[in-house]
């Protein structure tokens, strides 16, 4: 498929995989598109920042490609490494046949056949369908080094395999950096790409979320999870839900055949919205009538 060619374009053919945004991400998304940058997106965890890459991937017929970040995580790890376990039966072979051409054993121990492509080495191979999307999530994960390797490699779209030699990206692949913003991210990457926060979604556009991820789910019952949630994310606690964690209790409502919320459903079921111990003890007893009853207050008559 073809990159569409307006902003109105972008919504409807992620919306056609599930994903709904807003004009202002669907903007950045065009954007980025359009003029071949990566795109980094910023904001709390749960709210789309990684589906959003997914989505594009679907729609589009595209590789998805995902780097996943982690503390200690360097160049080698994510570009590329060597089969040892191969190259030593290869060696041990070699030794028993009595091969005494230590430049061509070389030669052969240290190409193609015994590389092991990593995420951002594979995102820089030819596709028949296009440029692949690659994902590089929850950078704000990784140490300042692995930055720094990640501004060359994503200004030129080429790593070097000392082996090898230099390996370029014949079409860029569509980037797409998140982070959780548990640190700052350095600002000479951030101006390689476009920018943008994603936010909790307003009311009616997580009701929309919901209709289209859970569709099972009554009108009435989308309605009250959504304000339930939303007055939940107004409250003093360590971990406010995402839209995934919206949708997840949606579910999980559903396999229980609920069809109104009330504070006894609220406290069996808090596990699906809340991840921490002590926020699940803020909202036992009274909290959890309290906001539902100004949850369902502040819903207007459908």
């Amino acid at each position: 498929m073809q990159t569409p060619d307006s902003i109105d374009a972008v919504q409807s053919m992620l919306a056609d995989t599930g994903y709904v945004c807003g004009r202002a991400l669907a903007t950045v998304v065009f954007l980025s598109l359009k003029l071949g940058r990566p795109l980094f997106l910023e904001g709390e965890a749960g709210v789309g920042k990684t589906e959003i890459a997914k989505a594009l991937a679907a729609s589009l017929g595209r590789k998805l490609i995902r780097l996943q970040c982690y503390e200690g995580l360097d160049a080698s790890s994510a570009v590329y490494e060597w089969n040892f376990p191969a190259q030593m039966i290869a060696i041990r072979t070699a030794e028993a046949a009595g091969n005494a051409d230590r430049e061509m054993l070389q030669r052969e121990l240290f190409g193609p056949d015994f590389l092991v492509e990593r995420p951002l080495l594979e995102a820089m191979r030819p596709d028949e369908n296009g440029p692949p999307v690659l994902l590089i999530d929850e950078l704000d994960r990784t140490d300042e080094p692995f930055e720094a390797f990640l501004l060359e490699a994503l200004s030129d779209f080429q790593v070097t395999i000392p082996e090898l030699g230099t390996i370029k990206a014949p079409e860029p692949p569509i980037v797409i950096l998140t982070s959780n913003r548990t640190r700052e991210v350095h600002d000479a990457l951030k101006r390689r790409c476009l920018y943008h926060w994603v936010d909790y979604p307003d009311f009616d556009r997580e009701v929309e979320i919901l209709r289209t991820r859970a569709p099972e789910a009554a009108e009435t019952l989308s309605r009250e999870i959504v304000a339930f949630v939303q007055r939940l994310r107004t409250e003093d606690i360590f971990k406010k839900p995402g839209v995934a964690e919206t949708i997840d209790w949606a579910k999980c409502l559903l396999a229980l055949d609920v069809i109104d919320l009330s504070p006894e459903v609220i406290s069996d079921t808090l596990g699906a919205i809340l991840k921490y111990q002590d926020d699940i003890q803020k909202l036992q007893g009274s909290e959890a009538k309290r906001l539902l009853d100004e949850a369902k207050a502040s819903l207007e008559p459908v």
